[in-house]
Order: structure tokens, then C-alpha cells, then sequence
């Protein structure tokens, strides 16, 4: 499902279908910021149950209580950061596991949560899948459940690429939005000053803007703030204490803030297409007409052309599907994310459409109902070859 189109929803319903049927389930989130929300969430939702929170600034007093909790299972669902996946993470009776935002994830990483139930099912939640998840959709080897359509009350996020030139005009015209009471993000892909000097760091940036919005309300907001530092910048822009947001891709995924109409990212180019759109879905969360500037000096092909699809859809599966064209599958037999692929059966690196009907016609063979001996046969031995690789 596309980003704001209600995958939280989704995964919650598949969450207290296994805790009310007796087992312990598990979300995993790629920053602190969501699984917060997440758990917030979940506790409203799911009062009668058990629910820990477990992340990397968590005290390591109440960590350990967690996880003996969780093991004897008087936590019925654990919610969480990559703190999940440590060895000590031990379930009675695990069932359910949630990876949301998976492309923020390693193939690596999800196995291992997987690893820690005996028959453990996985749901795996993205607006944007990377190119060897798409791969497993192809190939039939996961099974796709797609939310077609946003809440009615969304509009259309026109995204524009802006040149040098024209930023001081797009700056006159973030000025007007913020007076009609609208928010705003900057986005910044370094936290730091760049040694080449090629790129301003968040810290920079917001110095900058200081000057140039003179009289707006700044935040700023980097990983390497406190987490009680970040809660509270978060806490100011959400409630409208703030009319700008100056940030790194740390506001990536996790923030719902409705009246926030306008993204700005700055070196688009050195951000990849899942990034960049889920980013954008910062925006257009209400009935507000939304904007994405996608600021660029870079003449590359291959990034006028990535910012170019930016700019013609908001499909995330489109983009997705693009960036499986351009980069392709991954090792889907691996571990490798994306890049050609070449096995036994050779390149499968082809277009979508091929993929599609190769499966139509697979589909008919098998049902037909004929040569089931030898499709028995052949499928034996590639499993007996295979059995020890993990498609996840």
C-alpha cells in the first residue's frame, strides 16, 4: 500500500488475530520514532494485553525485564527496533512477525526474527518494495495483498524539480503557505559539514533558513540528538509550535502531521526512490493541497531520469517497479538486495510483462494435470538442492 494509505491499520488487525488466538507477536521498526508510535497505537487498541517496547535507548534494567517477560510470556506482543533481533530476545510462543518499512531492512535481519518462533509466519509492509522483494512477487514466492486506494479525503502531491535559479522563488512561495497557517519540511541528506564542501549539512541548512525566513518558526531535528530532545521537536511541529521543520531522513517514516503541505529535499539526487517517496508521503495527509521540491545541480542521466519519475507518478508501486527494471532483482537465492541476477536458469532480468505471463502459462501447465510425474521429479530434486536457502 502507498504511503498514508492505512498499512498500520492492516498490520494491526493481523496483530490481535494472533494475540486472541493464544500466541505472542512481534512489529519491527526501522527508527525509534515509529515504533514509539506504533506502541502508543497498540496500547490503545490492545488494552487487555501485554505490551513491551523495546529499543536502543530503553534502560538496561528494564530491557532485561522485558526480555524475561517476553520469554515466559506475560508480553503477549513486543514492539520494537533492530533491540528485537539480539540473541537474547527469546518468545514462548511466537507466531506473527511485522516488519514495517521492510525495505529498511536486510534479508539478514528479517530471518532471524523469523528464527525466533518455530512456525512463524512474516508480513512484511512497504510503499515502496525494494527491487528483490518484487522479484519473490514475481516468481511467486510471496504472496501480495495491495491497498489500492487512499483515504478519500487525500489530494494529489504535485512534486516539482527545482533548479538553482529558482530558489529564492520557491522559498517567496513556502513564505505565503506558512501565512495561510501550513507546515513545512526541509529535508537534509547529511548531518554533518561535507569535507568537499559539495553539500550543506542539516545544521547548516537550518542557519540558512534562519536568515532567509526570518520570522517563521524553525525546529531542527538530526539523529544524533538526544531522543528526548528529538520527542520534544516532534511534540512542537505536531501540535503547530512550529511552522518549519529543518531535518535529515530522519522524519522519513513515522510522522503524521496533517497539516504539514510541503516537502523540500535538498540533493535529491543522492537520495534513492524509496527514499525519496517516502519522504513525500510526509505530505498530503489531509484534504490540504500538498507540494515536493525536489532540489537538484546535478546533471547525471541517471538522476534526471529517477527525478523524472519522481515528478510524473506517485505510484509507489510504480516507482518500485522502475527501480526493479533499472537496477534489478537481487540474489533472490541470497542475500544481495538488488543487481543482476544470473543462476542455473540464467538472466531473469526481464520485463515485468514477461514475468507475468511466463507465471500465466506455469499456471496452466500445472493445471492440466498433465506430466505430474515428471514436474514431481524435477521439483524434488531442485528442492533437494535449495533446501537449505531462505526466501525472505
Amino acid at each position: 500500500g502507498d504511503v498514508g494509505s492505512g498499512k498500520t491499520a492492516v498490520a494491526l488487525c493481523a496483530l490481535y488475530a494472533a494475540l486472541a488466538s493464544g500466541y505472542q507477536a512481534v512489529l519491527l521498526a526501522p527508527t525509534e520514532v515509529l515504533a514509539r508510535q506504533s506502541f502508543a497505537l497498540a496500547m490503545r487498541y490492545f488494552p487487555e494485553y501485554r505490551i513491551g517496547l523495546l529499543t536502543g535507548s530503553v534502560p538496561a534494567k528494564e530491557k532485561k525485564a522485558i526480555k524475561g517477560e517476553l520469554k515466559s510470556g506475560e508480553i503477549s506482543l513486543l514492539i520494537g527496533t533492530h533491540a528485537v533481533l539480539e540473541d537474547d530476545v527469546a518468545f514462548e510462543s511466537l507466531a506473527l512477525c511485522v516488519c514495517d518499512e521492510q525495505h529498511r531492512f536486510g534479508v539478514s535481519q528479517r530471518a532471524v526474527l523469523t528464527d525466533k518462533g518455530k512456525a512463524t509466519d512474516m508480513l512484511v509492509m512497504s510503499a515502496t518494495p525494494i527491487p528483490r522483494t518484487l522479484s519473490l512477487i514475481f516468481y511467486g514466492d510471496l504472496d501480495i495483498s495491495t491497498i489500492e486506494d487512499k483515504p478519500k479525503n487525500r489530494c494529489e502531491i504535485q512534486t516539482n524539480v527545482v533548479p538553482h535559479y529558482k530558489y529564492e522563488d520557491m522559498l517567496e512561495f513556502i513564505r505565503g503557505e506558512v501565512g495561510k497557517g501550513r507546515q513545512v519540511y526541509f529535508v537534509c541528506p547529511k548531518i554533518e559539514e561535507d569535507e568537499e564542501g559539495a553539500i550543506m549539512s542539516v545544521t547548516e541548512l537550518y542557519e540558512e533558513l534562519s536568515h532567509k525566513l526570518f520570522g517563521l518558526r524553525l525546529g531542527l531535528l538530526h539523529g544524533k540528538m538526544k531522543d528526548a530532545e528529538k520527542n520534544a521537536v516532534m511534540a512542537d511541529f505536531k501540535e503547530g509550535r512550529l511552522d518549519c521543520l529543518v531535518s535529515t531522513t530522519v522524519i522519513e517514516v513515522g510522522v503524521d502531521v496533517p497539516n504539514a503541505s510541503i516537502m523540500v529535499i535538498y540533493n535529491a539526487e543522492r537520495f534513492g526512490l524509496s527514499q525519496l517517496h517516502q519522504l513525500r508521503g510526509r505530505v498530503g495527509r489531509s484534504e490540504l493541497k500538498s507540494y515536493c521540491f525536489l532540489l537538484t545541480g546535478s546533471e547525471s542521466p541517471s538522476a534526471v531520469e529517477r527525478l523524472k519519475i519522481m515528478k510524473t507518478t506517485n505510484d509507489g508501486f510504480k516507482i518500485s517497479e522502475y527501480d526493479y527494471e533499472m537496477r534489478g532483482s537481487g540474489d533472490f537465492l541470497g542475500t544481495r538486495q538488488s543487481g543482476k541476477f544470473m543462476g542455473e536458469l540464467g538472466n531473469l532480468n526481464y520485463s515485468t510483462a514477461s514475468i507475468f505471463l511466463a507465471k500465466k502459462i506455469s499456471d496452466e501447465v500445472f493445471s492440466s494435470g498433465k506430466n505430474l510425474d515428471l514436474i514431481r521429479a524435477i521439483s524434488l530434486e531442485k528442492y533437494n538442492r535449495l533446501k537449505d536457502v531462505t526466501l525472505n
